[in-house]
């Protein structure tokens, strides 16, 4: 109760698994019961809780987790839902981001919360333009957390993380970090993660290759893919490894293409 009272008083989202879908002692399957932790916006006395852009990104990346947890049936508790490859852990999440960029999708989910009118056009096409700005700074900051972490844990002595930070910012990033400052102290993913924060973009780049090879071509409110993505994707949990079911959800081998398309690199 007190670890959820830190979540809920932090900006942090996340997805808990609260009881796995898998067979019992009696070979019944029990029911998968998840929750998802968010921190939105609040309402106010003029108007309701209204969730700007990036707050749905967060809801739909958080369900994709939560999609795992109810969707996987698993015999085992080991391999249910979200134990999978630390690397790809975070596929099923960030692919449910896509959705938020698509017009189809953004306008069923968005409109005027007085009168229920559509997003003009103009709007709208100008949020989904927005998505690669910063994109190269953004995916090198993954980058320099990605290395800071791997170097921090295979470090076998004491560690000045505060210089490890200042320097590796400084290398991979080419800007100094302020003085007297040390992120290392509120890097939460240090800790569960262990060396593996890398997964995030190693993930992204499988999650963009299930979209654009399937559901950007077949359709995002595609019925027969969706249950395919479900099927092969998600319900086998951890009992499979996660390229056996990228490749048969892709019909091939995983590649990269898809995910720089997606920062806006041509190829």
């Amino acid at each position: 109760l007190e670890f959820r009272r830190v979540l809920f008083r932090s900006g942090h989202a996340c997805m808990m698994q609260l009881q796995p879908a898998c067979l019992d002692g009696q070979g019944k399957r029990q029911k998968s019961v998840v929750v998802m932790i968010t921190n939105f916006s609040k309402p106010t006395k003029e108007k309701p809780s209204l969730l700007d852009h990036k707050e749905v990104e967060t809801y739909f990346h958080e369900f994709g987790h939560v999609m795992h947890g109810i969707c996987s049936e698993a015999n085992t508790s080991r391999f249910f839902g979200t134990n999978v490859e630390r690397d790809f852990v975070e596929a099923p999440s960030q692919m449910l981001e896509n959705w938020v960029w698509e017009e189809e999708s953004l306008r069923l989910m968005s409109g005027h919360y007085k009168d229920g009118s559509a997003l003009p056009k103009e709007m709208l096409e100008s949020l989904v333009a927005s998505r690669n700005a910063n994109a190269g700074g953004f995916t090198l900051r993954q980058i320099f957390l990605a290395t800071f972490d791997q170097r921090l844990h295979t470090n076998k002595g004491k560690v000045d993380t505060a210089a490890l930070i200042r320097d590796t910012y400084k290398e991979i990033v080419g800007i100094d970090t302020i003085e007297g400052t040390n992120f290392a102290a509120i890097f939460g993913h240090l800790v569960g993660y262990d060396a593996q924060y890398y997964g995030y973009l190693w993930s992204e780049v499988y999650s963009q290759d299930m979209f654009a090879t399937r559901f950007a071509k077949e359709g995002v409110l595609n019925l027969k893919t969706g249950m395919d993505y479900r099927n092969i994707i998600l319900k086998p949990g951890g009992s499979l490894d996660g390229t056996e079911l990228l490749a048969n959800f892709l019909g091939r081998e995983p590649n990269q293409e898809a995910f720089l398309r997606s920062k806006g690199l041509a190829l």
